[in-house]
């Protein structure tokens, strides 16, 4: 093969995962990153003593990362602790709350417990829903080039457990009555920045992957994940810049050939693995004339998920008697997420996360403190919301459901250090496209063979990785996207590797 030269952009977990599997195949790898530090939305920040995840909190479908650590030849558990959590989470309602396991003995009690006679619906849902998972899970692990692709008997296979035309509310309704458990096993689809209502039902697949494998809070933040990546990557010969910002992407008939960096050096490469952000890497990296269906115009005009308010609040308290995670629901979720996704205002009501880690994680403030992290789903900027006006307000509206609704008494009177980020910091500080920090939408015309393709198809040599490609936002997705992407690339220069592991219950550790 000789030494191929890969030039990764961006250093976000999707990035860091494809250079270091890539590097670890004898590639020769340079990956550029803007920011100062590595790990785009999955970084980590420092406020005061404190120390936050900036984005993802909730690890789930832990055997993917294994996966990618094997793929680079190493042992995730060599770098990385993961603790699994159960309870997995609270979910607090207007009137009534529940612990969610993922052991299913005490999961259908706690059902029992709070919304009796409908303890059976937990093992109607294991049942049906794993048959789902192991038809679509291998649909994930392929890539998507052309209307051929639809055929692979692969996702022929998988056609019937797709829930075509159902939403996840709809799906889920088959094994709950009461409108709040349905809500409890569909709140997850705002991992993807969508309502359940509009979700589609085929990602049953991720409440169903909670219960049956659980989810894991990694020691120091999942902001250790990327940081571990880097340490392999680097392991393997690999290079990792930081504050040193890609441009463009060189293009040579259509061919991309290496990127010109923000000081004006040019770089060459045989191939270009994309890890920016999607709608941001359209609009500033390639020329807009040669863009086609992506170019500033129709790019908009794409479906994006919502956008988040962030709060992370440095305290100088513990409240180990408040869970690892906990979700506030709305006193009326629906409307609250028609607000956020349809409307496009400021609701009347508002939906909040909490996560609480310090009282596990020493790791994360000082002893006796702790490093809270709030999240609510707003409006992506296409809403026109000018948050400079609405942060203030917006801010004590989750101050008091934290201190009323989540166990967190007094709140108010602990923080010492705060950092608020709104949708327009997303987009204006961190290069996320409208503030839409998940990314693409996921609706049914934005999914396999209709997302951006893991081998580009505007420009040869060019790759994607990352929320904005198949298979989609959420960590374990992003991973797989990487594993994708770089198998394509050994593809092309006959670099042998390992087939993709199936699924099967050996793999849950």
């Amino acid at each position: 093969m000789g030494s191929k030269t890969i030039v990764v952009v961006g250093a976000g977990p999707g990035g860091l995962a494809a250079a270091m599997v890539l590097a670890s195949r004898g590639f020769e790898v340079k990956v550029f990153e803007k920011q100062a530090r590595i790990g785009g939305r999955n970084a980590e920040m420092e406020v005061g003593p404190y120390r936050f995840d900036l984005g993802p909190t909730f690890l789930m479908m832990k055997y993917l990362l294994d996966e990618v650590f094997e793929s680079a030849g190493r042992k995730c558990a060599d770098y990385l602790d993961c603790r699994l959590l159960d309870p997995m989470y609270r979910l607090n309602f207007a009137h009534r709350s529940m612990l969610v396991y993922s052991d299913p003995v005490q999961m259908r009690a706690e059902i029992e417990r709070v919304f009796p006679g409908e303890g059976a619906g937990l093992e109607r849902f294991l049942t049906v829903e794993e048959k789902r998972f192991r038809k679509l899970y291998p649909c994930l692990q392929k890539p998507y080039d052309g209307a051929l692709s639809l055929l692979s008997p692969t996702l022929m296979a998988a056609a019937p457990y797709i829930a075509a035309g159902r939403s996840l509310y709809d799906v889920l309704s088959d094994y709950f009555r009461s409108e709040e458990l349905r809500l409890a096993f569909t709140f997850q689809s705002k991992y993807l920045g969508m309502s359940p209502w509009d979700c589609p039902g085929l990602f049953a697949m991720i409440p169903y992957t909670e219960h049956a494998h659980g989810i894991y809070h990694v020691m120091g933040g999942l902001n250790r994940i990327t940081q571990a990546f880097a340490q392999v990557a680097r392991e393997h010969g690999a290079e990792i810049h930081t504050s040193c910002g890609v441009k463009q992407v060189l293009l040579r008939h259509k061919q991309a050939c290496g990127v010109e960096l923000e000081n004006g050096e040019r770089i060459m490469a045989d191939e270009v693995v994309i890890n920016a952000d999607f709608g941001q890497a359209m609009r500033t990296l390639f020329p807009g004339e040669a863009l086609g269906k992506y170019e500033v115009g129709k790019l908009e005009k794409l479906k994006y998920s919502c956008s988040t308010f962030m709060m992370y609040l440095g305290l100088d308290k513990l409240y180990p008697e408040v869970e690892h995670h906990t979700i506030i629901f709305s006193q009326d979720y629906k409307k609250c997420l028609e607000d956020i996704t349809r409307n496009k205002c400021i609701s009347e009501g508002l939906s909040v996360y909490v996560r609480n880690s310090s009282p596990i994680d020493p790791a994360c403030a000082p002893a006796g403190h702790s490093a809270l992290y709030v999240l609510a789903p707003v409006p992506n900027n296409t809403s026109g919301i000018d948050w400079h006006v609405h942060k203030s307000s917006y801010r004590e509206m989750m101050l008091d459901i934290l201190e009323k609704r989540s166990g967190l008494r007094d709140l108010r009177n602990h923080i010492q250090q705060e950092l608020i980020v709104t949708p327009e910091d997303w987009e204006e500080k961190m290069s996320v496209f409208l503030g839409a920090t998940f990314n693409l939408g996921h609706s049914w015309d934005q999914l396999l063979l209709f997302r951006p393709h893991n081998k580009f198809e505007l420009f040869d040599n060019t790759y994607l990785v990352g929320g904005g490609t198949h298979p989609g936002s959420g960590l374990p997705t992003i991973f797989q996207s990487a594993i994708i992407s770089s198998n394509l690339i050994c593809d092309k220069y006959r670099v042998a590797y390992a087939d993709p592991q199936p699924f099967h219950e050996a793999r849950i550790a």
